[in-house]
């Protein structure tokens, strides 16, 4: 599991209206981040309010020649096939691959910005579906099951001092060589969650100014994250959570 699976696959909302005959209430459009894919009663709100919905592919970010994430090849309008001919879906964005120059400077800014360290090192511990995001769920505790906590990843990644730890994309790159040592594998662990979460609101930046879109989540960490970064580079970008 990872962070464009952390809500599994689209599922019916029987007490919604049908989604084809949602009308938006004005003409605007929007980018829905971080996930390539939502929830219909996200999709609901979002047509609601947008006239037409971006949606990226699976983010499968390449951190090395030898190391990365898998994608999967789903879309949403796989699911919504009349929105998708209708024009209110958009898809196939690109967010895969290696990290270029200027995606490694802007990863880079995060993760030397303790103000949005903190931010990340909060929804980590406190924001189960934050967690489910970066991690399968196997590795993470299971609301309800305080068992599950003796076997979660998070037991090592609690401690404040990794929001403390220097990190950048190079000494991740690094540290991926050696991810499986017991000493190094909790530090990369740390390193690549903070590199996934932050490629995936940098490439919302660059899609939405491209496009001309409107950042829209329903992820309340990953906005807070957002309005960070912006707030710190000085970018004009029109960013909203759905409640």
């Amino acid at each position: 599991m990872n962070l464009e699976t952390a809500l599994g696959r689209p599922t019916a909302v029987s007490s919604l209206a049908p989604l084809h005959n949602v009308l938006p209430s004005h003409c605007m459009n929007a980018l829905f981040y971080p996930f390539h894919l939502c929830h219909e009663r996200t999709l609901h709100s979002l047509l609601a309010d947008y006239e037409t919905v971006h949606f990226r592919d699976f983010m499968a970010l390449r951190l090395t020649p030898l190391m990365g994430t898998t994608a999967f090849p789903d879309r949403m309008g796989d699911y919504y096939p009349k929105l998708f001919k209708a024009g209110r879906i958009v898809q196939g964005h690109d967010v895969s691959g290696p990290l270029n120059t200027e995606m490694i400077d802007a990863v880079n800014r995060d993760l030397s910005d303790t103000s949005w360290r903190s931010f990340f090192h909060e929804a980590l511990l406190r924001n189960y579906r934050f967690q489910r995001g970066l991690f399968d769920t196997s590795q993470i505790p299971q609301p309800g099951n305080p068992a599950s906590d003796d076997h979660s990843i998070l037991t090592k990644l609690a401690p404040t001092d990794w929001m403390e730890t220097p990190y950048d994309v190079e000494t991740v790159q690094a540290l991926s060589r050696s991810a499986h040592a017991p000493k190094d594998g909790p530090r990369f662990d740390y390193g690549w969650a903070l590199i996934k979460t932050s490629a995936s609101l940098v490439y919302t930046i660059q899609l939405c100014q491209t496009l001309h879109l409107t950042a829209v989540t329903d992820s309340s960490a990953h906005y807070q994250l957002l309005a960070a970064t912006c707030q710190r580079d000085g970018i004009d970008l029109t960013n909203s959570c759905l409640k």
